[in-house]
């Protein structure tokens, strides 16, 4: 006894290619957002102090006033919960340096002030980590005499406050306990050279 298909081989193969496509369609659909979603977006940060590239000036560095110097951000997500900034230095002697740790900023802030201290400048709920220096506070630019050294003021948005952690995280604590949070991210960069 013979079965009869009510389709040729010819059309046959084409229902299943067609099949086929439909189904890399759908899956190159969903790969794309996938893609799209995980890709954080990209705050734009600046400073009344100094532009991309340029050089901070020795007010906000050990040899001058050593203070933060004003920041603003804009492009940040509207759902973020909080905010964290780091600066660092890659050209140090002994590698990554650490000047500035500061985190749960409030979501609804879009900008730091001059002279940010844990009791100035500052609302209550922010709180500071550790610099390279063992300070809780903002340590500026202090490179060795030589060549100029880049300073990283990285901006971090959070879809959550990091009420776990404690005053005086350090930088990796802190990337730590943001793991899986950031929702996206921006960074200033300024030289400073020492001046003897």
């Amino acid at each position: 006894m013979f079965l009869i298909f009510p389709f040729s081989n010819h059309k046959i193969t084409q229902f299943a290619i067609s099949f086929l496509i439909l189904n890399l369609i759908v899956l190159s659909q969903i790969f794309s957002q996938t893609k799209s979603h995980n890709k954080k977006m990209e705050i734009k940060l600046y400073s009344s102090a100094f532009k991309e590239g340029n050089f901070i000036p020795a007010s906000f560095s050990c040899e001058g006033a050593n203070v933060s110097p004003q920041l603003h951000w804009r492009d940040a997500p509207k759902d973020v919960k909080s905010f964290t900034i780091i600066v660092d230095d890659p050209d140090a002697p002994g590698g990554d340096f650490v000047h500035w740790v500061i985190y749960n900023i409030p979501g609804n802030l879009n900008e730091l002030h001059e002279d940010v201290t844990p009791s100035r400048n500052i609302p209550d709920e922010v709180m500071f980590g550790t610099n390279g220096f063992g300070k809780i506070s903002y340590g500026g630019p202090c490179p060795p005499a030589g060549k100029p050294h880049r300073y990283f003021f990285k901006i971090y948005a959070l879809d959550t406050v990091l009420h776990h952690l404690e005053t005086g995280a350090t930088k990796q604590q802190l990337l730590s306990a943001m793991n899986s949070h950031i929702i996206a991210e921006g960074h200033l960069m300024g030289k400073y050279q020492r001046s003897k």
